[in-house]
């Protein structure tokens, strides 16, 4: 069967990702519900296209924290990506750096900060960070994020724990022997099952619970790269954390897997916009899996779209070419969209073009 959508390749990847790795990249918190949501959040909303706009071509680039990008479309922070192939982070990030989009690192990678950074030296990468109980540790982490040519910092904020991920804890879920924690060494390196999910014991054990807004003042107060908060749901979180000069805010549910019954990502998008749109950027990811998302969520407010899950089937498919066909996928949907939509420019792209389902039953 040819593979034509991320669809395509998300069945694929289901059949040859051990069911170990499998049930760790796919499943969500709880009964779920959150993570059904994602989906059927997009499914909710209308495209309002007009006609006749003329123009033949479409501009897709766009310009974040200085950085110019081919397309308003990004990779998300996902752990452990040589579960999924050998080649793991620096494959998803090579493929990102030939699509001229950008790639973000996870604290919890099976490739190093310095693997990925000489794999892909030009090009544009953040990292994303967990708050460690060695706060010394977490520093060292940032400091060699800053080394290495990382552009900005994510700081994840939704997960001073892992939430209830009971496929892990069925699983008894362990890293594979031949893997660690590519940044770090020692006890810090090992995800084993003690009896339970392995990953949420190593988080337990390893991170901060008692994260706190001080942690975010520590951290703008000593890097100066950018600092963006990852795992905002609220308009009054959105706030604060605008109000303690970050400069960024991704609007996500941590792919539906911290707590269930939270809101979709692109249901809290509208809130967090109209409360502090103009004063950060904002970035949203959690159920993209095609052109018509990334396109609904640019018209509420995002600046850029990020995917998790559809990078890491493209990888377990193929490699770093299965990655970089994911990204010419949504390429040419979201391309196509615009053209079909009467959009020639990302600018064009605004809020009259997309309501929700209930609007019609109104009228």
């Amino acid at each position: 069967m040819a593979l034509v959508s991320v669809r395509d390749y998300e069945k694929r990847a289901h059949e040859i990702i051990p069911r170990n790795a499998l049930d760790y990249y796919r499943s969500g918190a709880g009964d779920e519900l959150s993570l059904h949501l994602n989906r059927t959040g997009f499914d909710r909303l209308r495209i309002r296209p007009r006609m006749l706009q003329g123009g033949s071509t479409r501009d897709l680039s766009c310009t974040v924290f200085g950085q110019r990008f081919s397309m308003p479309i990004a990779i998300s922070p996902t752990a452990m990506q040589r579960m999924a192939h050998p080649d793991g982070e620096v494959a998803n990030a090579k493929a990102a750096a030939t699509r001229q989009v950008l790639f973000t690192l996870s604290t919890i990678s099976t490739s190093s900060i310095e693997q990925v950074a000489e794999a892909t030296p030009n090009a544009p990468k953040w990292f994303q960070l967990y708050i460690y109980r060695d706060r010394q540790l977490t520093e060292e982490l940032v400091r060699r994020a800053e080394r290495a040519g990382f552009r900005a910092i994510v700081l994840t904020v939704d997960a001073p724990l892992f939430g209830l991920r009971r496929a892990d804890m069925r699983n008894k879920f362990s890293l594979p022997p031949h893997l660690s924690m590519a940044n770090f060494v020692g006890k810090a390196a090992s995800i084993r099952s003690q009896g339970g999910s392995g990953i949420n014991e190593y988080i337990a054990e390893q991170l901060d619970p008692t994260l706190s807004w001080d942690d975010v003042k520590w951290l703008l107060g000593f890097t100066k790269l950018p600092v963006i908060v990852k795992g905002i749901l609220t308009r009054e979180d959105a706030i604060i954390a605008a109000d303690l000069g970050v400069q960024g805010i991704f609007v996500s549910n941590h792919g539906a897997r911290q707590l269930d019954s939270v809101p979709a990502s692109i249901e809290a998008l509208p809130e967090i916009v109209a409360a502090v749109g103009g004063r950060v950027e904002i970035f949203l990811d959690g159920g993209i899996t095609q052109g018509t998302d990334v396109f609904k969520a640019l018209a509420l407010g995002a600046r850029m779209v990020f995917f998790g899950r559809p990078a890491l089937w493209g990888l377990a498919v193929n490699g770093q070419a299965g990655v970089e066909h994911v990204l010419d996928i949504l390429r040419n949907e979201l391309d196509l969209t615009m053209a079909l939509a009467g959009c020639k420019t990302l600018a064009d792209i605004t809020k009259e073009y997309v309501v929700h389902e209930n609007h019609y039953s109104k009228l």
